[in-house]
């Protein structure tokens, strides 16, 4: 039989033991489980980042019960909950919009729960360390043979909450885009596609130059950054910014071998326009 496999995403860090302690409860109930970190680092307190990592990731790993802790409203009303998938997987966490991004790319919910069965959880439950008391604790009962129906009451999936997700908007010969996500390399993922680029500018092709007005279309940037359309790194010089295509489809600025984000002094939900040069 193979080992039940649990995944944690937090925004904990490292340099506190809450992850670990998160991973401790676990085994402790299910010694034989597989733990992944996606990742602990997720900027405090952004459920939306966290819940673009979780999009990001969850294809990519085996079917099993993913946690999820990004989560400023812990100890208030804001519901506990597991949600089942279509591919078959299990995710805890919050009810606050963190894990129906991530469900939709698996499928979409079928069913969810609230944790609220005393069984599946520490005691006495903290009401600002959610992770361990209550979400860690389901994960593992689950992944040791609980039933799903006796985690608590069903919640209606129209009852979910929604996490509005950035878009971009296509203009006659702009594309108008905030920044989604700045990674760890200073990469800016943006909210637009290479599909919504070419519905504003036409067709795009490697090499093409991009201009990006950082605030919003010309009239009203702070700056505009010269750059060029490009399928990799490699193919500009090193210091030298481009735009490309990310693994998961969506358009990103960065500088080859630097960090864009810190050199044009950009941050999450700022808005850019693409456009070619003027």
């Amino acid at each position: 039989m193979s080992r039940p496999m649990i995944s944690l995403l937090t925004d904990f860090g490292l340099r506190d033991p809450s992850a670990a302690i998160c991973k401790g409860v676990i085994l402790g109930i299910t010694p034989d489980a597989q733990v992944i970190d996606i990742s602990h680092e997720v900027r405090k307190y952004a459920i939306r980042d966290g819940a673009l990592l979780l999009w990001s990731a969850l294809p990519y790993l085996p079917i099993g019960i993913h946690v999820a802790v990004v989560d400023p409203g812990v100890g208030t009303a804001r519901r506990a909950i597991a949600m089942q998938v279509a591919r078959g997987d299990t995710l805890i966490g919050p009810d606050n919009g963190l894990l129906l991004p991530g469900a939709n790319r698996l499928g979409g919910p079928t069913a969810v729960r609230q944790l609220e069965n005393e069984r599946y959880r520490l005691t006495p439950v903290s009401s600002s360390f959610h992770g361990r008391d209550v979400f860690a604790p389901a994960a593992a009962h689950l992944a040791k043979g609980a039933r799903f129906e006796d985690l608590g009451r069903a919640v209606p999936l129209d009852e979910i909450v929604r996490l509005p997700f950035l878009e971009a908007t296509v203009k006659p010969g702009i594309l108008e885009s905030a920044v989604v996500y700045i990674d760890t390399f200073g990469n800016v993922k943006l909210a637009g596609t290479r599909v919504e680029l070419e519905e504003a500018l036409g067709p795009v092709r490697a090499g093409d130059p991009i201009e990006v007005s950082i605030g919003g279309p010309h009239g009203r940037s702070r700056a505009t950054e010269h750059t060029t359309f490009e399928l990799t790194f490699g193919t500009v010089a090193v210091g030298r910014s481009l735009l490309y295509e990310d693994s998961y489809g969506r358009l990103c600025l960065a500088d080859n071998q630097g960090d864009l984000a810190t050199r044009l002094e950009l941050s999450e939900d700022q808005l850019l326009a693409l456009s070619r040069p003027r």
